[in-house]
């Protein structure tokens, strides 16, 4: 025998509505805006979907109401512990609104960027969330047109598309030098990401060590987002290149970490010889080897910000700033 249920394409809104017990707006208002009907009540409606396998038609009451309850963000990356955090305090955000995360990687390239841009554009989506605030032109053509709201995240603009959370990845770089430049060590260099965060990460820490009276930087270049390998094989090479006293910025804790491997089997004394800073604070950065110094920044509030940022624009409540610093610190330890 065949269960009574199983042809679910027949099953309507007011079918589930009858089944449950309620009326249609409170089925809809389940489906669209959960946090606003009676924990009892959506229980009740979503065991009815959930028997009956019914899918709702987001697209008829997105034509209705002008909205998909879709956000779209584009970072970088997901297997980087960098973003994953922020990632994840997002989508809790838009969860708890009744919005869905709809998440592309553009792998560093801004050419994918703009496809993926376009591609979501396409689903129409209520808000859109980008990495960084360098895009091709294209982009932020499509973006303008499109007239959604906007927030670029992790960077600061004092003319952002939109919204901007985020912080000073110069200053930042800043705070590095103006940390080891005290230490007096015979060399300084730095080993980074070449990506648009990363490069401005190292320009501020040139321009601080310059401050310093120090100009002579050895660099280091790995693809983004970089390895522990990497980190480990670029350390080798500047120890290589002579002189045992050096201070060495890393652009992310995991390649400082690689980079402290290589210090410690060469049995070098840390942080008397070799002085290493990473970025990023990330779970494992208190733990290794010594532990880790590197500058810390709240990624899953940029997440969160980011989201009340929208959310704050497409429920008509009075905007956010445009621009959100969540600033950044230094977490002095024992590797400088």
């Amino acid at each position: 025998m065949c269960d009574s249920t199983a042809g679910t394409q027949n099953v309507t809104l007011a079918d589930i509505a009858k089944m449950a017990g309620v009326s249609s707006v409170t089925v809809s208002r389940a489906i669209n805006t959960p946090h606003l009907v009676k924990p009892e009540t959506l229980q009740a409606v979503r065991a009815v979907i959930d028997r009956t396998g019914y899918v709702p038609n987001l697209l008829a009451g997105g034509l209705a109401s002008r909205k998909s309850r879709l956000i779209a963000a584009v970072v970088p990356s997901v297997s980087s512990t960098m973003f994953s955090e922020t990632i994840e305090s997002l989508n809790s955000e838009l969860v708890s609104a009744g919005y869905q995360l709809l998440l592309g990687v553009s792998g560093y390239d801004p050419a994918r960027e703009f496809e993926l841009v376009s591609a979501v554009l396409a689903r129409r989506p209520d808000g859109i969330i980008l990495t960084g605030l360098s895009h091709l032109d294209q982009t932020t053509n499509i973006l303008r047109s499109a007239q959604l709201p906007i927030v670029e995240i992790w960077d600061l603009s004092s003319a952002p598309l939109d919204m901007a959370v985020g912080f000073s990845h110069h200053k930042a770089g800043q705070l590095v030098a103006e940390h080891l430049a005290p230490l007096n060590h015979e060399r300084y260099a730095q080993i980074g990401a070449k990506d648009e965060r990363g490069l401005q990460r190292r320009a501020g820490y040139i321009q601080g060590l310059a401050a310093s009276g120090i100009f002579d930087v050895p660099i280091k270049t790995v693809n983004a987002p970089g390895s522990f390998r990497e980190g480990r094989e670029m350390m080798a090479e500047l120890l290589d290149e002579g002189g045992l006293s050096l201070a060495v910025f890393c652009s992310s804790d995991l390649i400082a970490h690689g980079a402290l491997a290589e210090v410690q089997a060469r049995n070098l004394s840390i942080p008397q010889q070799v002085a290493i800073v990473g970025f990023g604070d990330f779970a494992f950065s208190a733990y290794t080897h010594p532990p880790l110094t590197t500058v810390r920044v709240d990624r899953a509030d940029i997440g969160s910000r980011a989201a009340k940022c929208l959310l704050s624009r497409l429920n008509g409540l009075q905007r956010e700033p445009a621009v959100i610093d969540v600033g950044f610190e230094m977490v002095a330890r024992e590797t400088a």
